[in-house]
Formats: structure tokens, sequence, C-alpha cells
């Protein structure tokens, strides 16, 4: 098989959209975006065979242009949160977008998401990405040249490589943030999913969703995943933290072991992914603030309607020197690997 591409769109500033289709022996498809390196679709088989696509987000430019929470694109410089939008290395301070609330970064200020990325076809299931971030893009130091390649693997597994390098010492954490929903795009809320996650702690946040310091365990709260259950389950428990988040919106310390790191089943479509990683978190967010805003097919996208596994460093450490670092000096190699895997 080979890789299909298709013009996609164009951009509002003019640029061109290129649309690249991956796809295995055994139906499944990947269909990624040059705009936001964007995993725009990907379509599974379900218990009957029928392919279903399991992500929710856009068909159209103007859906990522004016309605886009982060659907399925890659995220960089910083993923998830900066506390007050800035940051010291050594003895320089570097004041960073501060696009939440005008008080926190979040996603490096959403750069590495509106960039028309460049790519190269590898191989027959492989393509790879490229984005050079310029040298105090979004307040962030140095210039920071990123590779992304998504792999389709035959054995049904979607695999996401990263590297990157900067210039200059920085803090550098990327991620994807695709949502997901195994019933497959529109079909509903996400509440019914089984998902499991091989965490014993979380990290509860404060009112601008930014760490409180504290590493929480699950054990005996709303938060624990450690044996599978709906995500509905407890999303209503009387929670502090799933009150002021209005549902989950928070990361999970994984534990060491082996195996997947996350598993998310639906029972209504048969569909069963299992999530492996390197990093030593991952963000669960339950689509909490989606809004209505029309999706795929018009169709809206509601509260819930999707879930996210966007894994990571833990957010906000640069201000947490007792999180697992993430800063790199300049010219050290970032390199890190997720992928999904449908079985």
């Amino acid at each position: 098989m080979s890789i299909e591409k298709k013009r996609f769109g164009k951009t509002t500033d003019g640029k061109d959209v290129y649309s690249y289709t991956i796809a295995n022996k055994n139906g499944m498809r990947a269909v990624v975006l040059s705009y936001g390196g964007a995993l725009q679709a990907l379509y599974v088989p379900d218990k009957k065979g029928k392919a279903r696509d399991v992500l929710i987000g856009f068909d159209d430019m103007d859906g990522f242009e004016t309605r886009c929470n982060y659907q399925g694109v890659l995220v960089g410089r910083y993923c998830n949160r900066i506390a007050g939008g800035t940051f010291t290395v050594g003895s320089k301070t570097y004041d960073v977008t501060r696009n939440e609330k005008n008080v926190t970064c979040l996603h490096g200020g959403g750069e590495f998401s509106r960039a028309v990325w460049q790519v190269r076809v590898l191989t027959e299931n492989a393509i790879e990405l490229q984005y050079v971030s310029p040298d105090g893009a979004e307040g962030f130091p140095g210039e920071m040249q990123t590779t992304v390649v998504y792999t389709l693997t035959d054995d049904n597994e979607l695999i996401l490589d990263y590297k990157a390098r900067c210039t200059a010492d920085s803090y550098i954490n990327l991620t994807n943030h695709a949502y997901f929903n195994l019933g497959g795009s529109g079909s509903g809320d996400i509440l019914p999913t089984e998902l499991y996650i091989r965490a014993s702690h979380y990290l509860p946040t404060d009112e601008d969703s930014i760490p409180t310091g504290e590493i929480r365990p699950v054990e005996g709260t709303a938060f624990d995943f450690r044996d599978a259950k709906p995500i509905g389950r407890d999303i209503g428990m009387d929670d502090a933290q799933l009150r002021m988040c209005r549902g989950y919106d928070h990361n999970y310390c994984l534990d060491a072991g082996n195996g997947a790191a996350a598993e998310a089943y639906c029972p209504a479509s048969g569909i069963r992914m299992q999530m492996f990683t390197d990093l030593p978190g991952v963000q669960l967010y339950t689509g909490n603030f989606l809004n209505g805003a029309a999706g795929k097919k018009g169709r809206p996208m509601d509260r819930h309607a999707g879930f996210c596994l966007e894994t990571q460093y833990y957010p906000d450490t640069p201000h947490r020197p007792e999180f697992p670092s993430c800063l790199y000096h300049a010219g050290e190699v970032y390199t890190s690997r997720t992928s999904f895997k449908f079985v």
C-alpha cells in the first residue's frame, strides 16, 4: 500500500494544507494533516468489522481554525500549563504567552497546533512531520527543531515518535491532543467507556488548573482507574477536584511496569485501545468544556463527546523541581514515544 496525499484546504493566510492517509492490511486508516500535525481521523474496525472513525474533530479547515479545542493536533513547545506564563532557566527569566485567562501559558500558546508542518513520506506506513519554531516564538528561548513520525503497523498500532532540539536551554514537553470516542465520532458521550490507568497517584490542581504540588494517592477516590471502570461511574461524585474541572482534567503519575499504561474499551463497538508511553505522566481529560461546536459532518461536540490521554511530563515542571524534569540543555536531544494499539 502507498500513502495517499490529498489537498485538505487552505489556511486563512493562504497556505495549502494536505492530508496523508496511512492504511494497514487490517482495514485501519490514520489521516494526518500538515496543519497542526493533526491526527484528523483514525478508522478502526469494530466487532462487526465495520471501520469507525474513533476521533472527534473537524473535516474542514474552518473547523480547525475557528472552532478548535486542540482536537487531534500536536502540542508544544510545552504542552499543558505553565503557571503565571513565566519560568526561569539559570539566571534568565522568560515571559511566555498567557493564553488562558490571561494568567497561564496553555499548550505553549498554541504555536505548534496552528503551524503548517513540512511532511515527508518515509515508507508505505510512516510519515515524518517537521517544524522549526523560531527563537522567541511565544516567548520561548532559542530556535527549536521538532520532528514527529507517525507509523501505522500491521499490528494495528499507531506510533508517534517525537524528537526535538533547541539552541538554548529550555523546557520541552510535547504531546498529541486527540479526543477519542471508541464508539465512533458523533456516537454520543464517552461516559460508558471503560478505562484503566496504571497510576496510583495523580496531581490535584488549583482554580487555574495548576498542580498544587501534592502528589495524591488515588486509593479510595473517584480518580482510581487501576481497575477498569466506566469513565462516568464516579465522574459526578462530590469531590472538589471534579466539581472545579467539571470532570477529569488531571495528570496521572504513571507507575513503573510492563504492558499498557492505559486501556480503554467501548462495549457498544467492541473496540479496545491500549496506550503505551515512555513519559512519566498522562493527562486524562474528559471533554468537560466542549460546548456543542460543530464537528465532523456538522455534528455538535457536546460535553464528554471525547476523552484525551495526553502523554507528557507533569504540568508546570519549571516551578516544581520535585517533579520529573524536562529541562533540556542547548543542543540536547529530546525524544519520546507514545503509541495507541487496537486489540
